[in-house]
């Protein structure tokens, strides 16, 4: 049986899926994922509630399969967010020592980072995260934990990650809406580099992109630290418009050539092959040409790598990741992805696959799924120490609650 308090479960409503997973922290502190539910989202557009009944029955639908595998009544979740109204920047916060002694202090460390995030926003936005990255003390850089030192100047860099607060809310009132709490809202990009990323690769300096259906989100770690994230509302489900319009076919038909024969370049294998397509009824009624279908998805999927590189060149970032690239998202399964990303970035690109985690091999290994497990994690970090009765043994959850509601 499972103790409640070492449960933790991560929500991701993304535009083509809603994930639920359920991770499990043991005696030593290692997390094992013991449940994963998924259903087709419907009223999600650009990584964005546009349908909040729909929505919601896929939501619904997600945390029962979740429930019923992990064998647990899920009751809060940390909920996973993107869109293209977050936004990243980094801040520092300044705060001069004042003791006699000019001996930092705890209650300095504080000011510091209360100073850091005191920051001017929209009125309509809201902070998602404060992270913090280094200390300078009297100007010397790379401090960790400035407490016991000499100085007169403290200072602390923060990478701050914001977003419209009306529009954060729609998915946390949707989700409250299903009597489940919401533990903490979390940028989906920050997930999946938790998912991805080793202490060594984040210290080293690593990129991570989650491609999704409607959003390609993006962080830079180096140093150990956030240094950098941002969000494109481009995802693979522009690629399949893409391909409707250029092969002039449905869009569904545009979305199943996109799985069956998708790829990142145009190789001597597909030139001059065609496919032939078939109707409702089985009759053939076109052909598509597979070397057009390749070059059509290669031109959007390349613009996405250069739009990233772009804003991370500008953030002065590129040259500082020496462990790569890391991709994940469901587009992350197109075959040659990866070499395309690594001559747009110039550097070694692989699929990630996440790291110091155990449990169902179907969902470690799958890279859409890796921001749904960081959601796990990051809650794993935040409890740790702390017991979460959020969660009771046993089949009924939010089916139980639905039964009994009906039956009242």
């Amino acid at each position: 049986m499972f103790d409640s308090s070492s449960i933790i479960v991560g929500l991701e409503i993304g535009t083509s899926k809603v994930c639920a997973v359920v991770g499990e922290l043991n005696d030593d502190g290692a997390l094992n994922i013991v449940g994963l539910g998924q259903a087709r989202s419907r009223g999600v557009r650009k990584g964005e509630i546009v349908d909040a009944p729909m929505a919601e029955d896929d939501v619904r639908a997600a945390i029962v399969e979740a429930e019923q595998m992990a064998d647990v009544e899920i009751r809060s979740v940390f909920l996973g967010v993107s869109g293209a109204h977050i936004r990243g920047f980094n801040n520092r916060g300044v705060h001069p020592v004042v003791s006699s002694d000019r001996e930092i202090s705890d209650d300095d460390m504080a000011d510091v980072i209360k100073n850091a995030k005191a920051i001017n926003l929209p009125n309509e936005n809201t902070v998602l995260h404060a992270i913090r990255q280094h200390f300078l003390v009297d100007g010397q850089d790379g401090v960790t934990n400035p407490v016991g030192m000499l100085g007169s100047r403290l200072e602390v860099d923060m990478h701050v990650i914001h977003g419209n607060f009306n529009r954060l809310q729609n998915a946390i009132r949707l989700v409250k809406g299903m009597q489940l709490e919401v533990d903490e809202v979390v940028f989906n990009g920050l997930a999946a580099s938790l998912a991805l990323l080793s202490p060594e690769q984040k210290e080293m300096g690593a990129l991570v992109i989650d491609i999704g259906g409607g959003t390609t989100d993006y962080v830079v770690c180096a140093d150990g630290v956030v240094k950098h994230t941002g969000v494109l509302s481009v995802g693979g489900d522009h690629v399949s418009h893409d391909l409707a319009v250029g092969l002039k076919v449905p869009l569904s038909r545009a979305e199943q050539l996109k799985l069956e024969h998708g790829g990142g370049f145009v190789d001597d294998a597909v030139k001059g092959r065609v496919l032939p397509l078939t109707n409702e009824v089985g009759l053939p009624f076109k052909e598509v040409n597979l070397e057009n279908l390749r070059r059509i998805m290669g031109l959007r999927l390349e613009e996405i790598f250069e739009l990233v590189a772009q804003d991370v060149e500008k953030a002065g970032l590129l040259h500082y990741m020496r462990a790569g690239v890391f991709l994940c998202g469901g587009v992350a399964r197109v075959p040659q992805l990866a070499q395309m990303a690594e001559d747009v970035f110039e550097m070694p690109v692989t699929v990630g696959k996440t790291n110091s985690i155990s449990g169902l091999k179907s969902a470690l290994d799958q890279p859409e799924f890796a921001a749904a497990i960081g959601l796990v994690k990051f809650g794993s970090f935040k409890n740790r120490r702390e017991a979460r009765p959020k969660l009771a043994r046993g089949l009924k959850g939010i089916l139980g609650r639905l039964i009994n509601r009906n039956q009242g």
